[in-house]
């Protein structure tokens, strides 16, 4: 995956070796890496899921390297939250097996899917002096409380909450909203559309998707014509009446729907013929939230294939005896992106120069970058909405 030996020194270096090396020692040939090496054999998992929370909190410490790292998890948290904790964590596993075990020492503590208990184990972990980086935690209180603190000697922190922003040195892992707009609007745009409206709900992302839908539109020559923001309330009638009296022609619409659905908007619009041959329409990873409507249809959306996790699928799946998602493939990555860095440049070697390079860095979920403002930037597979699924239609799309 990430490749320790493709980090290179010095630190401004490292991760853009590693995104140029596609491929990395367990990627290119997985035969080398022991399935069950470090990381638990199929007897400690279930026949078709995750580590139980009772095996899981038995082993809280992983490897014996010098690099300190903690890791917050839901282990015992309840239901879906419990479980995609108890993935992550197998995901770890398999991380530290590959290239982490004499790198790291992995310290795995249970959040148990409570917010308030989570902010305060993360606070101790930044503050204690003794982790070079935190992974998690993955609740999004905990993680915005932690975005929200100042002090320039705390270690970095690569949160797994869902639609987190991120903050100065509080690192956005996952995909977000403004990530998957922008990359729906530059993969149209790399087609040949080059006038585009954004919806948007008001909120505190909104920003956030206007200016990333911006920014990549603007690689392709391409421009954001207007912005509007809209009420769920007023059945979307108003802003698709907006629309038609601020922009003449448009190519293509992106609509954002934030925790709201996108369905009153998607009403309006197809009263107005979009999707249609003249404009395109561009959904998000969020409307796919809920089920998905048949006014989805013919929609694009740039978002993770959730049962598509590259080269570690076999590897994680003989191993464990389940299929990894994307909470495996989030988790490995973090630890593997670790041991990276920790190959390279050492235990010190967790800063922003490294973290924040405009290369980026290669893992299981495809290439991904960090910003300074602790928001991440991802390349995805690229959808059509046809008959209620999701088809294919590129393999890689990125908004930078």
């Amino acid at each position: 995956m990430l490749d320790p030996s493709a980090i290179a020194s010095p630190a401004g270096q490292a991760g853009a070796a590693a995104v140029q090396q596609a491929s990395g020692a367990a990627q290119s040939n997985p035969a080398q890496v022991p399935a069950a090496q470090g990381a638990g054999t199929a007897n400690s998992a279930t026949v078709s899921g995750p580590t139980s929370a009772a095996a899981a909190k038995a082993q809280l410490t992983l490897g014996t390297g010098p690099t300190k790292v903690t890791m917050l998890l839901p282990l015992s948290g309840p239901g879906s939250t419990g479980e995609n904790g108890r993935k992550m964590y197998d995901g770890a596993r398999l991380a530290m097996a590959d290239l982490g075990d004499k790198l790291l020492t992995l310290t795995i503590q249970d959040t148990r899917g409570d917010s308030g208990y989570a902010k305060d184990l993360a606070v101790k972990a930044i503050t204690s002096g003794t982790a070079k980086v935190v992974v998690g935690p993955s609740e999004l209180a905990a993680a915005q409380h932690l975005a929200k603190l100042s002090g320039s000697k705390r270690p970095p922190v690569l949160a797994l909450a869902d639609n987190f922003a991120g903050g100065p040195g509080v690192y956005s892992v996952r995909l977000s909203e403004a990530d998957s707009a922008a990359a729906g609007a530059a993969a149209i745009a790399g087609k040949g559309a080059r006038k585009f409206v954004l919806m948007v709900p008001p909120g505190g992302d909104s920003s956030a998707v206007e200016s990333r839908v911006a920014n990549a539109l603007s690689i392709y020559g391409a421009t954001l014509a207007v912005t509007l923001p809209y009420s769920p309330t007023d059945g979307g009638a108003k802003v698709v009446s907006d629309m038609g009296s601020l922009v003449e022609a448009p190519d293509a619409v992106v609509v954002a729907c934030g925790d709201g659905s996108p369905v009153a908007v998607l009403a309006a619009l197809k009263s107005k013929g979009i999707p249609g041959k003249a404009v395109t329409l561009i959904g998000t990873d969020r409307w796919l939230e809920r089920p998905v409507d048949p006014l989805y249809e013919g929609a694009y959306i740039a978002t993770l294939d959730q049962s598509e996790t590259g080269p570690i699928a076999d590897r994680f799946k003989a191993t464990y005896n389940y299929q990894p998602d994307v909470n495996v493939a989030y988790a490995y990555d973090m630890v593997a992106l670790s041991a990276g860095i920790a190959s390279s440049a050492g235990p010190d070697g967790f800063n922003k120069q490294v973290l924040e390079n405009t290369t980026g860095f290669r893992g299981s979920t495809g290439l991904f970058r960090f910003r300074s403002d602790g928001s991440s930037q991802r390349s995805m597979p690229f959808f059509k909405v046809e008959k209620g699924q999701l088809k294919l239609v590129e393999k890689q799309t990125s908004g930078f």
